[in-house]
Formats: structure tokens, sequence, C-alpha cells
């Protein structure tokens, strides 16, 4: 399991300047292959390195490996592009400008010592001192420390290392936990608890509203505004969604589950059709961030985690598997009779699922296979 801790720098005057030297080169350097990219289609990062790699030690003042980190850089930054559908095979390739880059750094550019850490820069390395809190040693301690990246964030240098811990012994067995997310509500899990969206909504779409104006005003003031808010905005979401993840993954523990059953929602958001306001609410909304924070949370903890199809969860009953009527958070079964929340029933299901039980499928016309049979004897 790979765990980011976030660690803040101590840099004096002088260490500060080498940083900023260090990122003002490596985004020239980032940007220099931008053309090639888009000339060639190329952001594998064998091929690129190829045809790039004595290019950018002629051109610039990296050394041999950062010039490499370069590369990997700006390939991670054009496949994410091809994950979020961005480059299609007939248009021309999107340009990328790495303004305020992070400067991605490996095993060989930088060692730890104790609660300290030596940096590549222009002029060679620097020791730079860490101040870790207690959820970054925790994190540090946990296993193996792997890549970096070098942030600066409102003029201060983090360290953002990536380690690598082995996953916790896993539940021998026990029970399925199901975990519907929405819009409505945040999330409710088949163990009985829905965690309610409204508050969140509301002030996403008061910061929505406020994005518009400022947008349509246009000015330096209103732009510097609208990067603040758009990062406040995004802090309070991951914090929201931390503090779900931790409590839908504290229930499991404390109940013995042995796997967590969440939704596939792979390309749900072009799956949606809604009006043009849903649509903007529907795609500001972090799912995918809530379920990979549950998934790591319960990992730690050694439950599994399944991620399977959720055709049909909203609409069956939990209890009979027939299928019944949704009507916004209610849900009835006219033959068993059960009134639920239909969140929660979904999450049922999604448990059901996960511990096997094959869910119910509309009805549909099927052949009356035995007559065919016996038609067929007679004409003999």
């Amino acid at each position: 399991m790979m765990r980011t801790a976030s660690i803040r720098l101590e840099v004096s005057a002088e260490q500060a300047r080498a940083l900023a030297a260090l990122r003002t080169a490596y985004a020239d350097a980032c940007n220099r292959l931008v053309p090639i990219v888009r000339e060639y289609r190329l952001w594998n990062r064998v091929g690129l390195h190829q045809r790039t790699y004595s290019n950018l030690r002629e051109a610039t003042l990296l050394g041999s490996q950062m010039c490499c980190n370069v590369i990997f850089s700006v390939c991670k930054a054009y496949k994410a592009q091809k994950e979020l559908g961005r480059i299609r095979k007939d248009e021309p390739i999107p340009e990328i400008r790495f303004d305020r880059p992070s400067v991605h750094f490996d095993k060989r550019t930088y060692t730890l010592k104790n609660d300290a850490v030596t940096l590549y820069t222009l002029d060679g390395r620097i020791k730079v001192a860490m101040r870790p809190g207690e959820h970054q040693r925790r994190i540090l301690k946990s296993g193996q420390p792997k890549e970096a990246e070098l942030v600066l964030r409102k003029g201060q240098w983090f360290f953002n290392l990536v380690v690598e811990s082995c996953d916790a012994e896993p539940v021998a067995s026990g029970p399925v936990m199901g975990v519907d997310v929405g819009e409505n509500n945040l999330a409710a899990h088949s163990l009985g608890k829905v965690f309610g969206g409204e508050p969140l909504r509301d002030k996403r779409d008061r910061y929505l509203a406020l994005r518009r104006r400022l947008q349509s005003n246009g000015s330096q003031s209103a732009k510097q505004k609208l990067r603040q808010v758009s990062g406040k905005e995004a802090r309070r979401v991951k914090h929201i969604n931390h503090e779900t993840s931790k409590a839908i993954v504290q229930t499991a523990i404390q109940a013995g589950v042995a796997k967590i059953t969440m939704e596939d929602l792979t390309h749900i958001r072009s799956r949606i059709k809604a009006g043009k306001r849903m649509r903007g609410r529907l795609h500001r909304w972090a799912w995918r961030q809530l379920q990979s924070f549950v998934e790591y949370k319960a990992k730690a903890a050694g439950i599994a985690v399944e991620y399977v199809n959720p055709a049909y969860t909203s609409q069956t009953c939990s209890d009979c598997g027939s299928i019944g009527k949704r009507s916004k958070h209610r849900f009835v079964c006219e033959h068993c009779g059960l009134r639920a929340h239909s969140d929660l029933n979904a999450s049922r299901n999604l448990a059901r699922i996960g511990s096997g039980a094959p869910l119910s499928r509309a009805a549909v016309n099927t052949p009356d296979v035995g007559n065919g049979i016996n038609h067929a004897l007679v004409s003999q």
C-alpha cells in the first residue's frame, strides 16, 4: 500500500533560493518537451527519453538523473490527460504548461538522514531540516520511502514523500459491508448509517456562485480570489471525505467486517443524463476520492475491498430480492412490504453481491423452451 507524507521543510533564505532556481529550471525543461510530445504524439517514457535526453542535457543545467525525472513528469502529465479522455485519436494533442510544477525526486536525487533530507540542486546537494508532525512520523515508520515531489505552497516548501508499506494481515472471516456513495447523501453503509450531504452540497453551490461572479469580473484581484476559493473548496471536500471514510472503516473494524463492497463508478460521468445544472453538480462531486479513502483505510486494517457492477442495486429489495419502487430517499417493495431508506437498501444489496448472492434483474420476455421442444417432437 502506498501512502504519502507531506512534510514541511525548514529552509534558510539561501536554501530557498537554491530550491526556487531548481524549480524554475525544472519547469523550463518540462516545457521544452511539450512541443515534441505534441508533434510525435509520444508520451511513452522510454521513447521520449531516447528522443529528448541528449538535447535536455545540452540545453539545461539539470543533471542526468533530474533530466530523467523531467521526462517522467511530462509523461505522467500526458498519461493523466489520456485517462481523462482529453486526448482523442483524430484531434491535436492539448498543450500543457508547467508554470508552477512540483519537482520529482527519486532515490538517486534525495537521501533521508534522521529528521533531515539532502536534496539535489543546481549547485550541489543541500541538507534541509524536516518538520514532520505525528501523522507524518507514523507514515514514515510504516514502510519503505519511495519517490517524492518537492512542492512550493504559499511560500512554504513541502516534501511529499511516498511510503510503501505492507497491508495488515487480512481478516480471516466475517460479514460483508456494502457502501453506497451518492450526491444527496455522501454515503450509506449496510450496517445502518447514512452520512448526509446537504451541508456540503449547499456550501459547494455557494462556492460555485462565487466562482461565477469572480470569473465574470475578470480583474486581477478577482483571479487571485478565485484561486483562493478553489483551493479552499477542494480542501474542505477532502477533509469531509476523510472524516466520512474514517467513520465507515471504524464501524467495519468494530463489526469484524472481512470485506467492503462498493460500486464500480468507472466512466460514470459520461453516463450521467440530466439537465445542465444537475450535470454540473454531479461532475463536481468527489465520489472516487471518497471511495479511494475508504479503500486505503480498509486495507490498512486488513479489510478487503471489492468493486462491483451497481446495476439494479437501487431498484432491488434487499429483503426478498424482488424489483421494487424507489422515490427519492424512499424504497418500497410491493412483494414483501419492505420500506427502507433507498441508499441503505442499495448498500445492503451491495453487501449481498459481495457475499456472492446474485440480484434480480428487470423482467424480460423469455421464450417458452418447453413448448418449442414439444412442437418439434410432434412434427417429427
